[in-house]
């Protein structure tokens, strides 16, 4: 008999309406029953044209924001129902995001920002940047654990923020046009790392990008059109 898994990320009928700016204006529909199932080991891209609500589609479902309408679910869990608190605790816990800049937090060292989601869930600071160490190893950054962001390459910035990611050990990783801002051959080796750990891992990703070189290597291609998710 077949074993049927639940999809780590299910979203359900999503629909968001954004109410309008001025009295009498209309307000903006960015999705419309648009509907979306990974699972482990997949990584989905999405693709798009600028302002199509791709960025806010992540935002969706990492709990950053809610659905006017709809359901996004990871495992059994509803997340369009968590209180703010419940979010951020979802996050730390099942949920590695890379973000097109790096975010990372200028006045700590690589190695204090990777262990920073450790330490946010009260993991001893010993403990943490041992993990962080690891982590940027296998980033290949263990000789710049002790510089601070200001002194790392674009390159090495978006390897801290992927260590950073997935020291947490998430279900699920989305990433938000995470080569956008490296030049071509740095954003290869980027993606190819990202890749890797997405494998090593059997991680449930989405990808945003306009790279469609980069999209071609993903499990499947949607575009975003319409407000709606369709086989690119």
């Amino acid at each position: 008999m077949a074993i049927v898994t639940t999809p780590v990320l299910r979203a359900l009928a999503l629909e968001k309406t954004y109410a309008p700016l001025a009295s009498g204006a209309q307000g903006l529909q960015l999705f419309r029953d648009l509907s979306l199932e990974v699972a482990a080991g997949e990584m989905v891209a999405v693709v798009g044209e600028s302002g199509a609500g791709k960025s806010s589609l992540l935002h969706l479902l990492a709990a950053l924001d809610k659905p006017t309408s709809g359901q996004v679910l990871c495992g059994d869990l509803d997340v369009t129902l968590l209180t703010a608190k419940q979010a951020a605790e979802f996050r730390n816990r099942d949920i590695g995001y890379v973000w097109q800049f790096h975010y990372l937090l200028p006045e700590f060292t690589a190695l204090e920002n990777v262990a920073m989601p450790l330490l946010a869930r009260g993991v001893p600071r010993k403990q943490a940047l041992t993990q962080a160490a690891l982590w940027l190893d296998r980033v290949g950054l263990g000789d710049r654990g002790h510089h601070r962001s200001g002194e790392l390459s674009g390159g090495e910035q978006q390897r801290v923020s992927i260590a950073r990611a997935l020291i947490t050990q998430p279900k699920l990783l989305l990433a938000d046009e995470p080569t956008g801002d490296l030049d071509n051959t740095t954003a290869q080796r980027v993606f190819d790392l990202l890749l890797g750990l997405h494998r090593e891992h059997s991680l449930a990703s989405v990808l945003v990008t306009h790279n469609l070189d980069f999209a071609a290597r993903c499990d499947r291609v949607l575009r975003l059109r319409e407000g709606r998710l369709i086989p690119a």
